[in-house]
């Protein structure tokens, strides 16, 4: 019972696979063709520009003389374990919470591999207008924004209702 849903829930992990993959092959294009800082502009709200990021989201702890990356890396692997265990524990009607999972466990482990591999986070994804420049992220990020974002709506939309449901 409880363990065949666990390994049916575990093919969820497909799509982590999927993101880490894209995000890793995407990071080592650009690391390949841009020097660091340099900028491609492709629209006059986007680019493609190298960026490091030392730190943890927009760069926090940055400049924190190098422990930050054994820290970070720590906590990541630690959130990481603990979303396995919350995605092979969910029941057949959570496809949604699923991919929601899913898409934070793909875009944490890209960059946790970044951070314990380099020391930093490779990005890339630069959007800006006139002289507001939002900070420089990649494909991890943004799988783990949206995953963030469905976690968010699922808490408040869906959970509800599946608890209604299972009565």
């Amino acid at each position: 019972m409880q363990s065949s849903l666990s390994l049916k829930n575990l093919s969820w992990l497909l799509i982590s696979i999927g993101i880490i993959a894209f995000d890793q092959l995407t990071k080592f294009y650009f690391n390949q063709h841009l020097q660091l800082g340099q900028s491609v502009d492709l629209l006059p709200v986007f680019s493609w520009t190298l960026a490091y990021n030392y730190g943890a989201a927009f760069s926090f702890l940055h400049d924190a003389g190098g422990w930050q990356r054994w820290f970070f890396a720590a906590i990541a692997l630690v959130v990481c374990t603990g979303l396995v265990v919350w995605l092979t524990r969910l029941s057949a009607n959570t496809k949604f919470l699923a991919l929601a999972i899913a898409l934070l466990l793909g875009g944490a482990i890209g960059n946790v591999y970044d951070r314990i591999s380099y020391g930093y986070v490779i990005d890339f994804i630069h959007v800006h207008y006139q002289t507001w420049h939002f900070p420089v992220f990649n494909l991890a990020d943004c799988a783990i924004t949206v995953g963030a974002i469905m976690l968010i709506i699922d808490s408040l939309f869906l959970e509800k209702k599946r608890l209604e449901s299972q009565q």
